[in-house]
């Protein structure tokens, strides 16, 4: 696989690599996701960024991050003047990505980036992009039913394979972000992220990754205008990626 090296002790790396990082209010815990990530990119690549991207945070998020870049000189700090959604956030941050490889996950430290190396020890000729499934979800129950039904009803919808569709921890090829087209700006992203990749014929290698209660900030999910916008969103990719199918039909040249 074009990038991927193993080094004398058998682990994999990559030739280079870019961590994308959507932050909102997530000034309890981004500073620490930065350090772990620049830990765990030290042993995945030689040539790694780390780019977060503030989504118009109002909390101390800001400060937080101008104290984390002058720490580390591979931080870039992108910043919305507004709140523009999560989608808008990701969105931001592959465009800015200049590494062969992309790895993102949020910035609410529910997952642990040091789990990036198993992301890229599951990486082989046969696999294009590495997918993680939450182990056990540590939320509240609500969140857990809601996940759980919220994932079995867009695997049935949109023809979705992998196991967990709403695991925001992925490796994926600048190449593919690239070639593929993403318009959402909520956090439908992630279903229309895995659902063009998957029709765009290429093959994801799944592993299991740990899962954390939030230790800082409160979820934006659950507030009743933000789960309506999401099942409009809902159903404008469903009619954008399954019935007219426009991602096939209008490829990136």
């Amino acid at each position: 696989m074009t990038g991927v090296l193993e080094n004398k002790t058998g682990r994999k790396r990559v030739s280079s690599i870019s961590a994308v990082f959507p932050a909102y209010n997530d000034g309890g815990t981004i500073a620490s996701m930065v350090a772990a990530a620049w830990i765990a990119l030290n042993q995945v690549a030689e040539d790694f960024e780390i780019i977060v991207v503030n989504d118009g945070s109002s909390d101390y998020t800001s400060v937080m991050l101008e104290e984390t870049a002058a720490r580390y000189s591979e931080l870039r700090v992108i910043t919305h003047p507004h709140n523009q959604g999560y989608g808008a956030a990701l969105r931001t941050g592959f465009s800015s990505a200049t590494k062969d490889w992309v790895f993102y996950t949020d910035g609410d430290s529910q997952y642990n980036p040091l789990e990036l190396v198993n992301l890229v020890d599951a990486l082989h000729d046969k696999v294009d992009v590495v997918n993680g499934y939450k182990l056990t979800r540590h939320d509240s129950w609500m969140r857990v039913v809601i996940g759980r039904a919220y994932h079995y009803f867009v695997k049935f919808l949109f023809g979705i394979r992998i196991r967990d569709v709403d695991c925001d921890f992925r490796l994926i090829p600048r190449r593919i972000l690239e070639e593929i087209e993403l318009k959402s700006v909520s956090g439908a992203i992630c279903l229309e992220l895995v659902k063009k990749i998957q029709d765009a014929g290429y093959v994801f290698g799944e592993i299991p990754v740990s899962h954390y209660s939030r230790k800082y900030g409160v979820s934006q999910f659950f507030i009743p205008w933000r789960i309506a916008r999401t099942l409009y969103q809902l159903a404008g990719l469903y009619w954008m990626l399954v019935i007219r199918k426009e991602h096939l039909h209008n490829k990136k040249p």
